[in-house]
């Protein structure tokens, strides 16, 4: 299977708190939550929504998972959306140390290699899993080249705090880029494919 990402970000990178912050982020002092809410033109929003109706399956990071079976998981009205029946219908895997036993329907745990086990599922039938939010997950994935896709949707604010996508240092990573648009409320919609590493010509003084 393709392991695909989808990621709602800020213009300074920003991911966390797009639709609301759980109390452990609240906790440690994000309180700028919300910023992804009602900011898509409709045709971003079906893209988003037929997105989610081509997964065979879902990978989740820890966090990310609890959340989503807080709200898609639970919620009847959030069950009833198309995202929701997709979420819930379809196999959900969830690379975690700490959790014990997942209680939400068609989830599988995934725990020791992640790494053999990630790469077990791309190699399992079917045609793409997916990974939505889950930060340190996408960032993990990058840094051992198992994404063949990654979407990005960059929402126009500045958040000025919160957790970004990527880090100040981390792996680098030549992309191509597959699809772009802006929609009419101004979000810029990217779709790359990971190609390599990229090629540095440094002009430096001899």
């Amino acid at each position: 299977m393709k392991l695909s990402t989808m990621t709602q970000m800020t213009v300074d990178g920003v991911m966390q708190g797009n639709g609301h912050a759980d109390p452990e982020e609240l906790a440690g002092g994000f309180v700028r939550d919300g910023w992804a809410m009602g900011v898509f033109a409709d045709d971003t929003g079906d893209f988003i929504t037929e997105t989610y109706q081509r997964a065979d399956a879902f990978l989740f990071g820890r966090r990310t998972y609890e959340m989503f079976q807080r709200t898609w998981g639970t919620n009847e009205q959030m069950r009833a959306h198309p995202i929701g029946v997709a979420l819930n219908e379809a196999p959900k895997y969830v690379a975690s140390n700490t959790i014990r036993e997942p209680t939400w329907n068609n989830t599988t745990l995934l725990s020791g290699d992640i790494t053999k086990a990630v790469r077990d599922l791309k190699g399992a039938p079917g045609a793409e899993i997916q990974v939505h939010g889950s930060g340190a997950l996408i960032r993990w994935l990058l840094s051992r080249d198992l994404i063949d896709e990654l979407t990005l949707l960059t929402v126009p604010v500045i958040l000025g705090q919160g957790t970004r996508l990527l880090p100040d240092a981390g792996i680098d990573v030549a992309l191509e880029l597959v699809e772009a648009r802006i929609d009419a409320k101004g979000v810029i919609v990217q779709v790359y494919r990971p190609a390599g590493r990229p090629e540095y010509r440094p002009n430096r003084p001899h």
